[in-house]
């Protein structure tokens, strides 16, 4: 298989599909790998480092002209050129909430194998897991910089200091990204609520912090009570493929403190507030209704180096798969990669996909067999 790793061009998005030593492992097993020059600099990866792993430096057509590509984000409008059938594409695609992009696979006739529809039996999401950490991570981190008055926040320090009231943070949904910032948010010594749907992972979480937070089943009128109460709001809520629930909308936003700052770490599948718009890093916040909002759509592309390292570390092994084996061979073996394919050859493979934007839909075993 000859593979290619593209440089991204998402605004401010400095990962990279693939590092030196993932090059490596792909070359030990035969394949030819073309990076794109410049790919892995935002990452700390020189050109000199690719080519030292046996990677051939390209442009980014010589990248493109692969037989599977490995990326980190959707590809850009700029890139639906490069589409052709035939191609594998493996990265996020995050397709349920980019009408264009998934009409633009499925005209091409593009395989495309998404990371975050990649769910295991027992409902692990091992390709999404690690970004879901270090977003849930950086929502706190980035929420309490935007708490400080000088960037339209409240003036409220999380921790706050003995004779203050502490910052109350709530956080809606309790899966990989709520468990991450409940840790954080602790962490800084903030009141904390979490709100989910499932009793177990509340009371999974209510163990593990040892009754430090306030966990809440999730219903209308327990989201309306924390909104009001909180200083800082993180949308951690996550449907597999499809778009993330509206859990507040406009109208609540009245309810909550000004100077309150929301952060929805779903905007890459639509996002869980109403009024969310995607942001980028130079950028990353407006203001509705007197409460500031983040809604970065790339938030772990801030720190690169880490969030290459733990992505490649999850998808560099199914990866090497497909390269090995081939598209219908290796989701036949893996259960993990079926899931994962979205679109073949013209037909969408992903229900929640499909359901969005009212296509039709075939199971992927179906289309591949």
């Amino acid at each position: 298989m000859i593979v290619g790793c593209p440089k991204e061009i998402k605004k401010h998005e400095y990962r990279v599909g693939m590092t030196p030593s993932c090059v490596r492992a792909y070359r030990t097993q035969g394949h030819r790998v073309l990076v794109e020059r410049g790919a892995g600099e935002g990452s700390g990866f020189t050109d000199a480092e690719y080519a030292d792993a046996g990677a051939e430096l390209t442009d980014a057509a010589g990248a493109w002209g692969a037989g599977m590509v490995v990326k980190v984000k959707e590809p850009l409008a700029s890139e639906f050129g490069y589409f052709r059938e035939g191609l594998l594409l493996y990265t996020y695609l995050h397709l349920a909430a980019d009408e264009a992009l998934a009409r633009a696979l499925l005209a091409a006739g593009v395989s495309a194998v998404a990371y975050e529809t990649m769910q295991t039996d027992d409902g692990r999401l091992p390709c999404l897991s690690p970004m879901s950490e270090i977003a849930g991570r950086l929502s706190v981190q980035e929420g309490a910089k935007y708490l400080e008055r000088p960037f339209g926040g409240r003036g409220v320090l999380l921790s706050g200091v003995p004779g203050t009231e502490r910052g109350r943070v709530t956080i809606l949904g309790a899966g990989t990204v709520g468990h991450n910032a409940c840790k954080i948010a602790t962490g800084f010594g903030a009141e904390v609520t979490v709100l989910d749907i499932n009793p177990a992972r509340l009371a999974y979480l209510d163990d593990l912090f040892y009754g430090r937070i306030t966990t809440l089943m999730s219903t209308d009128a327990n989201v309306e009570r924390a909104l009001r109460e909180s200083d800082l709001v993180i949308g951690a809520v996550l449907v597999p493929g499809a778009r993330a629930p509206k859990l507040v909308r406009k109208e609540h936003l009245p309810l909550m403190k000004k100077g309150a700052v929301i952060v929805d770490v779903a905007v890459d599948q639509g996002g869980c507030f109403e009024t969310t718009r995607a942001t980028y890093h130079d950028d990353p916040t407006f203001e509705i209704d007197g409460v500031v909002h983040y809604c970065v759509a790339n938030m772990p592309g801030a720190v690169p180096r880490t969030s290459t390292m733990a992505l490649t570390n999850a998808t560099l092994k199914p990866g090497l798969s497909l390269a090995s084996l081939g598209l219908s061979e290796a989701c036949a073996a893996s259960p993990l990669l079926l899931r994962g394919l979205n679109t073949h050859r013209g037909t969408c493979t992903c229900a929640g996909v499909a359901e969005a934007f009212g296509l039709d839909y075939a199971k992927p075993g179906d289309v591949l067999e």
